[in-house]
């Protein structure tokens, strides 16, 4: 069997940074903040906390760190839905706006999780014309790609499909005419895995 691959964003598709965020909250300022928005698209605008800086934005900085990385839960279904796709013949690769300094612990966190992945690219996030998500699949040239955050498929090559995520709504970037970019949209991976193993 041909194994295609399917690439996959890690926060917000894979993985529940939102939750994470509210925890290195808790580590750096020993209260963990209330949850003021559950339906917000960013974890700020979730937990209402003040937008930080000088010592204190360092402080918060300083928590997300290997161990951090490491240790961010699973969203619900996107273990299942990833086994789904691996027993559908798909092999599939986290394509993740992290710094490379990270990319073993984001590997970690997946392998423990049980995720059935073994490959991180960590892409880091420099602006430019082309997103450095769109320059990793380049190299990879996958079936589909699916994320959450809509700017990041800029640049994705021809012949990929292009999978939104369209999650907590609230703020969400995920509107406008760049919605032209994509192929399909989803409420989260389970949703997009049943769909893409019925049409395929």
């Amino acid at each position: 069997m041909t194994r295609h691959i399917i690439a996959l964003d890690a926060d917000g598709v894979l993985l529940d940074y939102s939750t994470a965020y509210g925890s290195a909250w808790a580590s750096a300022f020993g209260e963990h903040p209330v949850e003021h928005d559950p339906a917000a698209y960013w974890p700020m605008d979730r937990w209402g906390v003040d937008r930080l800086s000088g010592q204190r934005l360092e402080r918060f900085r300083a928590c997300f760190d290997a161990a951090f990385w490491a240790a961010v839960p699973a969203i619900d279904g996107a273990i299942e839905a990833c086994h789904q796709l691996h027993d559908g013949g798909h092999e599939l690769v986290c394509v993740s706006a992290l710094d490379p300094t990270y990319e073993r612990a984001r590997l970690k966190n997946l392998r423990v999780l049980g995720f059935p992945i073994e490959r991180v690219l960590a892409t880091g996030t420099l602006a430019s014309a082309v997103r450095p998500k769109a320059q990793a699949l380049q190299s990879i040239q996958p079936a589909a790609f699916v994320d959450d955050y809509l700017p990041n498929f800029r640049g994705v090559p021809s012949g990929v499909h292009a999978a939104l995520i369209l999650r907590q709504p609230n703020g969400s970037p995920n509107s406008g005419p760049e919605l032209d970019l994509v192929h399909s949209r989803h409420t989260d991976l389970a949703a997009f895995a049943s769909e893409w193993l019925r049409a395929t």
